[in-house]
């Protein structure tokens, strides 16, 4: 059996546990999804309903009611006795529990998988997704944390049985305190079907805020280079690379971005992508499908207006 780690704010569901149940399910055998939260019922409700799931655990209590490593690690390991693998979507929030879980197993891990070859052998990008390993594990209990952009979303139409389990102690060893959280209109980076990304060959934060207008005609988020983060042009949840976000949309747009190896591990998987940069040599240019030699102050006036059109 293979269980699933549940990514929820207990009224929803993330769209990321989606992706690691379409993991598990290429695994073969039942797959159970755990929903540890408080107050969690209706993010336990929709995973009952995600294709694929024959059982859904609930673990509920207030000191659950934010992911953190500390509490839902020790539950984790407590029941992953019971699975052969226990997976979640390699998500910042997963990162920080799996490999505790595994640690308090026993176990090793087995990170960011992109395919799955055989019930114990795994793909998984390494050295900034410049070459692929294929990993074997013999674990009696296989910890596995999924790249979401690598599987496609379970769909709908699930009708899976519910049951409650036991929490385990409060560790009191962490507790939180304060969520800052962007808000915006904009669809969010990870998931998003189009994306236009800057970097530091924009300049400034104010001219970073002319992608504002692009992004607005193509109903797409807004994503930006280490470099560009690191000048201070935008905050760091715009990062896309090795060290921040990883997306696979339909369309990446990336103007002023040179394509360093960190960028390029963060979005060379996205279907179609469009370079905009002045330097014909950028190594961006090497792995787009349509690339347009010229300075972005000339380009992106002239791209508005043609999509205004």
């Amino acid at each position: 059996m293979i269980l699933v780690i549940a990514e929820h704010n207990n009224n929803a569901l993330g769209s990321a546990t989606r992706n690691a149940v379409t993991a598990a399910t290429q695994l073969g055998g039942d797959v159970h999804v755990l929903v540890a939260g408080h107050n969690c019922a209706e993010a336990a409700k929709q995973a009952a309903s995600v294709a694929g799931v024959t059982k859904v655990l609930v673990s509920d209590a207030a000191y659950y009611a934010w992911p953190l490593a500390e509490n839902i690690a020790p539950l984790v390991a407590s029941i992953a006795k019971n699975y052969t693998h226990v997976l979640a979507a390699a998500t910042t929030t997963a990162k920080d529990i799996m490999p505790r879980a595994a640690a308090l197993c026993d176990m090793s891990q087995v990170s960011e998988i992109t395919l799955v070859v055989a019930a114990d052998t795994f793909v998984r990008p390494v050295y900034a997704g410049n070459a692929l390993e294929t990993v074997q594990s013999k674990d009696k209990i296989k910890f596995i944390t999924v790249r979401q952009t690598a599987f496609s979303p379970a769909a709908a139409g699930g009708n899976a049985a519910m049951e409650n389990i036991p929490a385990t102690p409060d560790s009191g060893l962490s507790s939180f305190v304060d969520l800052q959280e962007s808000k915006s209109e904009r669809p969010e980076l990870a998931s998003a079907r189009i994306v236009v990304s800057g970097g530091r060959g924009l300049g400034s934060a104010e001219n970073f805020k002319l992608l504002e207008a692009l992004a607005d005609k193509l109903g797409a988020g807004i994503g930006a280079s280490r470099a560009a983060v690191d000048a201070g042009f935008v905050p760091n949840d715009y990062q896309v690379g090795q060290t921040g976000k990883v997306v696979a949309p339909d369309l990446y747009i990336a103007i002023g971005i040179s394509g360093a190896i960190q960028h390029l591990a963060g979005m060379k998987d996205s279907k179609v992508i469009v370079a905009i940069n002045k330097d014909e040599n950028a190594p961006i240019f090497e792995i787009a499908d349509y690339g347009l030699v010229a300075d972005w102050q000339t380009a992106l006036p002239e791209l508005e207006k043609l999509l205004s059109k």
